[in-house]
């Protein structure tokens, strides 16, 4: 069965550079770990989820903030090379953003983020048209994200990292991703149109109106990194269930790209057409 073309999607979102360590355990509290190997590579939520998106078969518009520097002609320059339009992001004063990252041998991962110039992202200027596809994540500020209420179109949140959401939100977004310690913390996403909820290795379920409507086990891969996998897996979901895939080709499809993206150390790997997922 032939798949229904993917449709265009604008991503509102972070981007970061990336500085990863890779070690073979996290450290505690004060606690130093030796013998790590340190990379410098693209990421931010945003700008991951672009990357994929474009990477998977979608028409992807950046809509975000670099800092007028070194690091942000880079950012830039990696998204368009992912064949992203950055025609939306925003050159400003403030640095580019930065993660640290810690990643052990297992891939689980510990994250802080410095947003930099994702603190200035706005929406003022920005088009959206009511056949694209508008996805957001909470790296950057959180009135930049509540204004998308009023945005045509189908609207995705990855509700990442937690927050509470207003109302509004809640009931405008066509679809709410989260992972399970995210879920449990957001009581207000109950009554959301629809939640994909992720479980790690175990995979991950759609919820319509509070009751769960599909659940797929992800597949068994040797994990290098988990930090690219929900990013990959959010930009996966809302392509498919915006082209009209129904809930558990969506969700198959998904979770593969996931699957796929724990294999790879960078946040923003390598994947193919996203109907080769299905």
């Amino acid at each position: 069965m032939d798949s229904p073309q993917l449709g265009s999607l604008v991503v509102v979102g972070s981007i970061n550079v990336d500085l990863t360590a890779s070690v073979a355990r996290l450290p505690g509290a004060g606690e130093t770990v030796l013998g790590g190997t340190l990379e410098r590579l693209p990421g931010g939520k945003g700008a991951n989820q672009a990357a994929a998106a474009s990477r998977l078969g979608g028409a992807v518009r950046m809509v975000g903030a670099v800092g007028d520097d070194a690091d942000g002609q880079w950012m830039l320059q990696s998204l368009r090379d992912a064949g992203v339009d950055t025609a939306d992001v925003w050159l400003g004063a403030t640095a580019t953003g930065t993660a640290l990252i810690t990643v052990d041998a297992a891939g689980e991962n510990q994250i802080v983020v410095c947003p930099g110039a994702n603190a200035d992202v706005s929406l003022d200027g920005v088009r959206f048209a009511p056949d694209d596809a508008v996805l957001a994540q909470l790296e950057i500020p959180f009135e930049v994200v509540a204004q998308l209420v009023d945005a045509p179109g189908y609207l995705a949140i990855n509700a990442a990292p937690a927050r509470p959401l207003t109302e509004a939100l809640v009931h405008r977004a066509d679809l709410i991703i989260v992972n399970e310690t995210e879920f449990a913390l957001l009581p207000e996403l109950e009554s959301a149109q629809l939640v994909a909820v992720t479980y790690g290795g175990d995979g991950a379920a759609l919820r319509r109106h509070g009751r769960e409507v599909a659940r797929v086990a992800a597949p068994r891969v040797e994990v290098v990194s988990s930090v690219g996998a929900g990013d990959a897996f959010c930009a996966a979901i809302t392509l498919a269930l915006h082209a009209g895939w129904d809930d558990h080709d969506a969700l198959r499809a998904a979770c593969a790209v996931g699957a796929d993206a724990v294999t790879h150390a960078a946040a923003q790997p390598p994947l193919r057409a996203l109907h080769s997922y299905r």
